[in-house]
């Protein structure tokens, strides 16, 4: 498995490159690189744009987490994950949701295929519950648990089947960290600014540094800093947010 880990502030902020077109994107990398450790391609860009997007963060010495959240029956997404390693991505993500099979098929797919290209293999994330999801929302989808319940119970079901780790909420980070341990990897969208809050559809939220306190690995980083009159001041006072939080790990 690739191995991502840094205690470097930087290298643990992820920046949601969601670009409108080609152009947009490259000059998000070319504002970015070397600020973010990471930056991650969702399925409007990847739609638009396609491979080229990866191939052109990957020029700029930078990490590309693909954000497309595969979710089909289980050859149909142990093939779509071989694809991920072929463009040499350094994270990807599953629904958890698939099921047990499904993820344990994929993983297997993926330590296949990167032995067979000798290249390692990305890290495999299993999407937990959105978070733009309250406990309302479950109900109204017919669930009778909560979030925080449905996030254990599939971040359990992920780790037992191979998952390299999760995305989850950040108010899901303390649970899932005491009950799944310190070399699970936790990805952590639904991040906003604790100086510069931005409303949108995310319902289940922390700062930048309430999630590394609470034992996030990387956090994912989109509007407040896309958003922001200066991107770069936005990136540097996350950057530190995440940095404070690291420091109080440490201090505890």
């Amino acid at each position: 498995m690739k191995n991502i880990s840094s205690r470097e502030p930087a290298d643990k902020l992820i920046f949601a490159l969601d670009a409108a077109g080609y152009e947009e994107a490259l000059s998000w990398i070319e504002l970015l690189s070397g600020h973010v450790g990471m930056f991650k391609v969702g399925k409007e860009l990847f739609t638009s744009v396609g491979p080229k997007i990866v191939e052109s963060i990957k020029q700029k010495g930078s990490r590309v987490f693909l954000d497309l959240k595969f979710h089909d029956i289980p050859n149909t997404v142990a093939r779509a994950a071989e694809a991920a390693v072929g463009l040499n991505v350094d994270m990807f993500n599953i629904h958890a949701s698939g099921g047990a099979r499904m993820i344990r098929e994929t993983v297997d797919a993926v330590a296949a295929c990167a032995e067979k290209r000798g290249i390692e293999s990305p890290v495999v994330l299993a999407v937990t519950v959105l978070t733009s999801l309250n406990n309302s929302d479950l109900a109204e989808i017919g669930f009778e648990t909560t979030t925080n319940d449905l996030v254990l119970r599939l971040a359990k079901m992920a780790q037992k089947s191979g998952a390299s780790g999760v995305v989850a909420s950040p108010q899901d980070i303390v649970a899932l960290r005491r009950d799944l341990g310190e070399d699970f990897v936790i990805v952590t969208p639904g991040i906003r600014s604790a100086d510069e809050p931005v409303k949108d559809d995310q319902k289940r939220t922390l700062s930048a540094f309430e999630a590394i306190q609470a034992g996030a690995d990387y956090i994912v980083v989109g509007r407040p800093i896309r958003q922001a009159k200066d991107p770069l001041t936005a990136c540097r006072r996350i950057s530190q947010e995440i940095a404070d939080g690291l420091a109080c790990q440490n201090s505890i």
